[in-house]
């Protein structure tokens, strides 16, 4: 859904407004609320965190956070899943994780919900190659699709279920095959 603003309102204003459910992302002066997630969204998003956080958490190599809110390049986005490499992770004086991540994430991955825009979760993919992104899925489960993008290259389909999916570098001990992905919907 798509809230135009009485007035032009920047990125800054919109940050000052408080938080929704399901989360508003600014785009383009506009406000956009993301569709509340359902269960084939919601299955394959928590799969994946686990599956990610697994293999790149323990080593501190990286950590995938869900519906975290990323501002960059002019927009607020809210990733399904936004994975960062542990030493781009904002951080408190403490250690801590830091609440506001003004950078775009190292992996972002994309679940299309239905009666969701492709063009639009797409248009969010690429923006956030322009902003050191290595690397976006956007993961259809109606067709039982990935489409992966990488900066400055044509998008791959992968919809065998023997097909490994690919991973950014900093990500390449996670085996991940079509199949595997889209048989969490079985389990």
């Amino acid at each position: 859904m798509v809230q135009t603003p009485p007035k032009s309102l920047t990125l800054e204003e919109f940050l000052k407004l408080p938080e929704t459910e399901p989360a508003n992302e600014y785009v383009d002066g506009q406000i956009i609320q993301k569709p509340m997630p359902q269960g084939e969204h919601s299955t394959i998003q928590g799969e994946l965190i686990i599956a990610i956080n697994a293999v790149v958490k323990p080593k501190k190599v990286a950590r995938a956070f869900p519906e975290l809110r990323c501002t960059f390049g002019g927009k607020s986005i809210v990733p399904d899943v936004a994975i960062f490499t542990g030493e781009r992770i904002p951080r408190k004086e403490n250690g801590g994780v830091a609440n506001v991540f003004q950078l775009a994430p190292d992996w972002i991955i994309e679940i299309l919900s239905p009666d969701q825009s492709a063009t639009k979760v797409t248009k969010k993919i690429l923006h956030s190659l322009k902003y050191e992104t290595q690397m976006g899925w956007l993961i259809d489960p109606d067709d039982q699709t990935i489409f992966v993008y990488r900066p400055k290259q044509q998008p791959e389909v992968f919809d065998a279920v023997e097909e490994q999916l690919p991973v950014p570098s900093f990500a390449s001990e996670l085996r991940l095959t079509v199949g595997e992905l889209f048989g969490w919907l079985l389990e």
